[in-house]
């Protein structure tokens, strides 16, 4: 059954500095997504970009969230870091509070938390982990949108403790037969074309082709393109223009 709409997010703000990640477009693909994870500083981000993009997104009428990750600028972090469950919960919550004031300063109000790269995969299948981080959001945001793989563990615990999760597809990644994502550290262009063909067909039929060859069912409630992929605003560009030529409208979570 087709759905009727989708969230769009996009990691923003994922440069240092002078430095920027990507193709550096995040002015125009805020533009045409509904949802922004804004990194906070360990793995890309500083003050000054925090701050711009909360004010764009502000602009688009964009729900923003905390896209935390870990303590790796270096590695932008997509390196596994062995760390307690207790050090790294406390680095996410640190990172909240960081861009929940931007937020606060700018009239706005944080719609979802979504770690990132390395560690979003290692939280997917460790219960100590997304247990205490669950807790700790239920601590401070009950109501935050935790995004999340429909089969991962993080999903689970959150909806048996009540915490709301947005499910997550994603465009620019691959799958394979247990429905998780293939972890990568680095992406190649693709074909905007091939995108938004894969993104509609999983939003029209619930199906998506893995790297085994298999066409297995998959359901979710946003889709994410990745800002850093080259030739991310192509991506979204062809995918935001599939979908609503498909009449699928694209809001965020909050509005759905």
């Amino acid at each position: 059954m087709s759905k009727a709409s989708i969230d769009l997010n996009s990691d923003m703000g994922e440069g240092f500095g002078p430095w920027k990640i990507g193709d550096g477009v995040d002015e125009d693909i805020i533009a045409l997504i509904s949802s922004a994870n804004i990194a906070t500083g360990f793995h890309a981000g500083d003050p000054n970009i925090m701050n711009r993009t909360v004010l764009m997104a502000r602009e688009h009428g964009v729900g923003i969230g905390a896209h935390p990750g870990f303590r790796d600028l270096v590695g932008f972090g997509r390196r596994y870091m062995k760390e307690s469950a207790e050090a790294l919960v406390n680095d996410m919550v640190y990172q909240l509070g960081a861009l929940r004031e931007f937020a606060r300063l700018h009239g706005m109000r944080l719609q979802h938390f979504k770690p990132h790269g390395a560690l979003y995969m290692l939280a997917a299948s460790d219960e100590t982990l997304s247990r205490r981080l669950v807790q700790t959001l239920q601590a401070l945001e009950p109501t935050l949108y935790l995004y999340c793989m429909e089969n991962s563990v993080t999903c689970q615990v959150a909806r048996e403790m009540g915490q709301p999760v947005v499910r997550e597809f994603y465009a620019d990644r691959d799958y394979d037969a247990s429905g998780s994502i293939v972890f990568t550290r680095y992406t190649k262009a693709l074909d905007p074309r091939q995108v938004a063909a894969k993104v509609l067909r999983a939003c029209t039929e619930g199906r998506v082709r893995t790297v085994e060859g298999q066409d297995i069912p998959i359901d979710f409630d946003s889709v994410c393109i990745h800002s850093d992929t080259p030739g991310a605003l192509a991506l979204v560009q062809a995918t935001r223009a599939a979908l609503q030529a498909a009449g699928i409208r694209i809001m965020p979570p909050s509005a759905a």
